[in-house]
């Protein structure tokens, strides 16, 4: 069923926010900012451009997130997470999310592997480069990748995730693709298309999105949502097209980062 003539699109964020990881002077109080959805948002600082809020990652003005003001409740200074100790509440990434490739010769052509995502993407809405560069962040597209909690697969699915998608072999590229594209649909939904929870339940689990009320403070988990959306803009601009000022992709749902931060253009989430 084409979900797109049902849906409103968003255009997507020309610019991310990067990692919490990130070098930030340890003097520096950051910000956290609370959404009107719920969420919060840690930033460095802040500012108004054009009548828009920018939250940014660090000291200098490269790397941002920015959405209306309306959408923004309030700001609240925070120490900064730079200068927390290791042994603080600010927590490890989750031990599922430390992928080590294995297996060799296990690599799809890259005509192969965008066939597969193609169809996936086109079953569930789903632009094909998200999946794209999903693919790449969990596992470079070695489709016998295993992590050290047993992740495995082009979209690194636990079994128990595999085995509640109906995946019957992970390893299977077409099946483990069309199982996690499921995953990150039903992700989109629960998250009304905010494509950064939905890439933080991906990797740290629905629980911990929950639990912190935003993306969980896990340096590796808010690295890989950083990556991968910075992946996928960078997909985008490749295009070169008049659908990149607008998000407007022909057939598949478009995705927002972070919250909900652009003008709606009407169209028609192991």
């Amino acid at each position: 069923m084409d979900r797109v003539s049902a849906k409103n699109g968003f255009a997507l964020l020309a610019a991310v926010l990067a990692s919490v990881a990130a070098a930030v002077p340890a003097a520096r109080a950051a910000e956290r900012a609370t959404l009107r959805n719920g969420f919060q948002i840690q930033c460095s600082h802040h500012a108004e451009v054009d009548g828009r809020v920018r939250l940014f990652d660090g000291a200098g003005d490269e790397n941002y997130i920015e959405l209306g003001p309306d959408e923004i409740v309030s700001f609240e200074r925070v120490p900064d997470p730079a200068a927390v100790p290791q042994d603080s509440t600010l927590e490890p990434a989750p031990e599922h999310a430390q992928v080590a490739a294995s297996g060799a010769g296990a690599r799809l052509s890259s005509e192969d592997l965008r066939e597969i995502l193609s169809k996936a993407g086109q079953a569930h809405n789903l632009d094909v480069d998200l999946l794209a560069s999903v693919v790449k962040a969990e596992s470079g597209g070695n489709a016998r990748a295993v992590s050290r909690a047993g992740a495995r697969g082009l979209m690194q699915l636990m079994p128990a995730t595999a085995a509640e998608l109906g995946v019957k072999d992970s390893f299977a590229p077409e099946q483990n693709v069309s199982g996690g594209t499921a995953y990150l649909d039903a992700l989109l939904t629960d998250y009304h298309d905010n494509l950064a929870l939905a890439l933080a339940a991906y990797n740290a689990g629905p629980a911990a999105v929950a639990k912190y009320r935003g993306i969980p403070p896990y340096g590796e988990t808010r690295a890989y949502v950083a990556r991968v959306i910075h992946e996928f803009n960078r997909r985008l601009r490749a295009r070169r097209t008049p659908a990149l000022a607008t998000n407007k992709l022909p057939a598949e749902r478009a995705t927002q980062a972070i919250a909900s931060a652009a003008t709606v253009q009407p169209i028609s989430s192991r």
